[in-house]
């Protein structure tokens, strides 16, 4: 028989929505005692949310998150919890896991070590909590054990690692645990989503196991919590190595509650299935966000200027599929309640009329367009079931551009003024595709990817427009091949037409034949020396001597290359700082607001360009 049945419960949270965060824990929590749980832990921070940002500077904020854990007392009978928030001393704030037990708090463990890599800036709010010490906290008139402890139950003892305390190799707070012969370990985490992540969490809950010789548990935060970072919810146990316990991943749901017979005595035969697939998880975590997007931002949908291009064309997918998703996980009528959106007619009662209610595209055309991207359009919007409207800007293009030559005496001409004829096609979409945004209370989708931004090949205030740039975080190399596998791994058919098309923005004649790759350099190309100048900070030319022993490109063109990405990065700062913000997905991105800051003036890599250009001779 099992000595101990823990649990871990993961909750999709919102920073400020104190009345709904609350719903969700007491929720999970009902649902842990349904399940006979005993010992239930939270993620960290599920009280306030991870995402509170400045909010965490405030002193209300954090005396406030102690009012609401002292609202969850009476919910603490017949079982313990253990839920993460923000504790301040004095002055100084922490990052705590309170332990509630027999409607009381029993202590409250501080974080050890704290996240300052990539999309976290916990020194910002916190201050870590030094290994051993010990105080109390005057919680409305009682005093606290406050500090590095441990806890029991039923002959278990049990402590924490909260997230970022696991990675720390050898100053890891387990190994201290380990001395203490605990038995149970609980990592309450707000661990941000990435392709691949989850593998490695999974590789960290195993091996923990056997290091620390304690049963490990490890529980996230789950959904789009406050715009940027995508939490994806998991619950991993592990003993002896093995891998026992593994929920499925970026639900739908308010909240997750799974259980695990604890004996420490046994010897685990059976694993869980564990599968990872870069596609899948990225289509799991982009849905998910785009539809807590939708429903915390309270808009009803969203618009998109559909080009028949592979960037517009695999956001309208997204959207679609999210509705697929969501309405399979929660039921047609809990997934238009979740997403404040009216019910449905009994004659609209299905997924594509849902579609149709929540996405709305447009196809602007331009005299540079054409029928094959149209038809595109077209043959997409219509599979998905998505509102689908055409009309051309030549009139609007016209207009601006007789302006401008009236006021400086002179025709505009291709030769002359490439960028400004180029770039007014792009920005009189914007004003239409807005109004159906507002007409509709919906977001506007802005379709950059990750390889645009790093080249700032996108019209600032023209295909940039928009409240969420759902792909911006994911390079064009990932988007082509994704578009591949969701029309054969998804029955997508309708981007049959989308997948046979060459990536072009249309803006140029067409006896011109425009395309992206001509436009810039080759797409897998900009995913090389992206890889190594953005996420691992090298430079030009130490990305040249590696490149050259990996890529087929003429030491000549690989030098052309990686200058042109080099300047066109170091110019086209000030337009990251100006895209709208997007979701973190991969294990870098280049939003200024969360993983890459870069100065917005600077010498352009002068000087190492030319060191560049010495090599080799």
């Amino acid at each position: 028989m099992s000595i101990l049945k823990i649990g871990g419960a993961t909750v999709n949270q919102t920073p400020l929505d104190w009345e709904g965060n609350l719903k969700n824990i007491t929720d999970a929590i009902q649902e842990a005692k349904s399940q006979g749980i005993e010992l239930l832990c939270f993620p960290e921070l599920a009280i306030t949310g991870y995402g509170s940002e400045d909010l965490f500077l405030s002193r209300w904020y954090p005396d406030k998150s102690l009012a609401q854990l002292q609202k969850l007392l009476p919910y603490a009978k017949d079982i313990t919890i253990c839920i993460g928030l923000p504790v301040r001393i004095g002055e100084t704030l922490y990052n705590c896991t309170a332990v509630l037990e027999n409607q009381k708090v029993r202590g409250i463990m501080a974080k050890q070590f704290l996240a300052i890599d990539g999309v976290h800036y916990e020194f910002r709010w916190f201050s870590p909590w030094q290994a051993g010490k010990m105080t109390t906290l005057d919680f409305f008139g009682e005093n606290i054990p406050f500090g590095d402890m441990v806890f029991d139950k039923k002959g278990i003892t049990y402590g924490f690692e909260i997230c970022e305390d696991a990675w720390r190799g050898d100053l890891r707070p387990g190994y201290r645990l380990k001395d203490r012969h605990v038995d149970l370990i609980f990592n309450p985490s707000a661990s941000h989503f990435a392709m691949g992540k989850s593998a490695h969490r999974e590789d960290l809950v195993t091996e923990s196991s056997i290091a620390l010789d304690a049963t490990y548990f490890y529980v996230n935060l789950l959904g789009n919590e406050a715009g940027r970072m995508i939490f994806d919810g998991e619950i991993l146990a592990a003993q002896h190595g093995k891998l026992l316990l593994k929920n499925p991943l970026l639900s739908f749901k308010p909240y997750q509650v799974r259980a695990f017979d604890f004996d420490k005595d046994a010897i685990p035969h059976e694993e869980a299935v564990s599968e990872h697939d870069k596609n899948e998880e990225f289509t799991a975590a982009v849905c998910l966000a785009l539809f807590d997007y939708m429903r915390k931002s309270r808009s009803t949908g969203f618009v998109l200027s559909l080009s028949g291009g592979a960037d517009s064309s695999s956001i309208a997918t997204l959207v679609a599929e999210m509705v697929h998703r969501g309405i399979h996980e929660l039921g047609l009528d809990a997934f238009l309640e979740r997403a404040h959106i009216s019910q449905l007619s009994s004659t609209e009662n299905s997924t594509k009329a849902v579609v149709q209610k929540i996405l709305t595209t447009a196809y602007q055309g331009s005299d540079n367009s054409s029928a094959d991207t149209l038809e595109s359009a077209r043959c997409l919007a219509e599979s998905l079931g998505a509102t689908f409207y055409d009309w051309k800007i030549s009139t609007e293009v016209s207009s601006y551009t007789k302006k401008i030559e009236t006021a400086i005496g002179r025709q505009l001409t291709w030769d002359q003024d490439d960028i400004t004829l180029q770039n007014i096609q792009a920005r009189v979409r914007a004003p239409a595709i807005w109004m159906l945004a507002n007409l509709n209370n919906a977001l506007l989708l802005a379709t950059s990817n990750r390889s645009e931004g790093d080249v700032g090949y996108a019209t600032m205030d023209g295909d940039t427009s928009g409240s969420i740039s759902p792909i911006a975080a994911v390079d064009k190399d990932f988007i082509l091949q994704w578009l591949q596998w969701a029309e054969k791994h998804l029955g997508y058919s309708g981007l049959h037409k989308v997948n046979a098309l060459q990536p072009t923005a249309e803006l140029r004649p067409q006896e011109q034949h425009q395309t992206d790759e001509q436009d810039l350099m080759p797409y897998p190309v900009i995913v090389e020396i992206e890889r190594l100048a953005i996420r691992d900070r090298r430079k030009p030319a130490d990305i040249y001597l590696i490149l050259k022993q990996e890529l087929d490109i003429s030491p000549v063109q690989l030098k052309k290359y990686i200058q042109k990405f080099f300047r066109l990065w170091s110019r086209n700062q000030w337009k990251r700082e100006r895209l709208a913000p997007s979701f973190h997905l991969d294990d870098f991105n280049v939003d200024p607001k969360t993983w890459c800051r870069f100065p917005i003036l600077s010498g352009g890599f002068t000087e190492e360009l030319r060191e560049l250009d010495r090599l080799d001779e």
